[in-house]
């Protein structure tokens, strides 16, 4: 994807404030919102079911992240999910440490079968969707790399026809046509809590221009991997990554983005 289109994207969520509906995890609900502000976007936490609907019918994405999972935010991901399919809303899904236990698995297998137009994961997270066998989870850390991760991604997204962005060392974001592979970010960033959830909060609000949900998956990843990796840049350590990430959000300029982004595309 060409560099331009990306700046157009940021542009237009730096124009438009879309609202994004965060169901999440209380761990990452702070850092969620901050991280939404910083890029342009406007956030909104609604997680019970008596204002689901409301709250959705006005905003312009969905975000479902199941970290902090009960059986009661977990109806209500999936009464969130299938009104915003209804709407025609996109929606993402963060599975955050899927595998560890029976109860995940089989809410995050209902929340697959309403095909989330961007499915965000680390590469134990995809691998465990994809039921393998083989795979071993470590709380919501990865345990394998994205490399590893690649195959079960692109079985996932065609399976449900969304979206699939693996984040590591290497993010991967697999559509139907193609490939993107982003070459930034930093080991630091694995120092701070709830980055990942960021990550599928910053692609969220890209989803919120409703245009390209391929472009707008790249875009969101792109641009938070790069900014991590520039926040790392200045950061003593985990503390003032996570401020400076903020910070780098905001003031990301084209500059920025045509001197430090490292992309590649592929074609299946």
């Amino acid at each position: 994807m060409e560099l331009d289109i990306i700046l157009q994207k940021l542009s237009a969520v730096r124009a438009a404030t879309p609202l994004v509906h965060n169901i999440t995890n209380f761990v990452v609900m702070n850092n969620t919102a901050n991280a939404l502000l910083a890029i342009g976007a406007s956030p909104v936490m609604a997680h019970g079911q008596e204002e689901i609907k409301e709250v959705l019918s006005i905003s312009q994405a969905l975000v479902v992240n199941i970290g902090t999972l009960n059986r009661s935010w977990a109806n209500a991901m999936i009464t969130a999910a299938a009104y915003a399919n209804e709407i025609n809303c996109p929606w993402l899904l963060d599975p955050v440490g899927a595998g560890i236990s029976a109860f995940r698995n089989s809410v995050l297998a209902e929340l697959l079968s309403l095909h989330p137009a961007v499915i965000r994961g680390n590469a134990s997270e995809i691998i465990a969707l994809h039921n393998a066998s083989d795979s071993s989870t470590k709380g919501v850390d990865s345990t394998t790399t994205s490399d590893n991760a690649f195959e079960a991604g692109r079985a996932l997204q065609q399976m449900y026809g969304s979206v699939v962005c693996i984040s590591g060392a290497k993010d991967y974001i697999i559509g139907k046509r193609g490939w993107t592979e982003v070459d930034n970010g930093s080991p630091l960033m694995t120092r701070v809590t709830g980055l990942g959830c960021s990550a599928s909060a910053i692609v969220g609000a890209f989803l919120g221009l409703r245009q390209d949900h391929y472009q707008e998956a790249v875009a969101g990843i792109s641009l938070f991997s790069l900014a991590g990796e520039l926040a790392a840049a200045k950061a003593s350590g985990p503390g003032s990554l996570q401020l400076k990430l903020y910070d780098t959000l905001y003031a990301l300029s084209e500059e920025d983005i045509k001197t430090h982004l490292n992309i590649q595309e592929h074609a299946f």
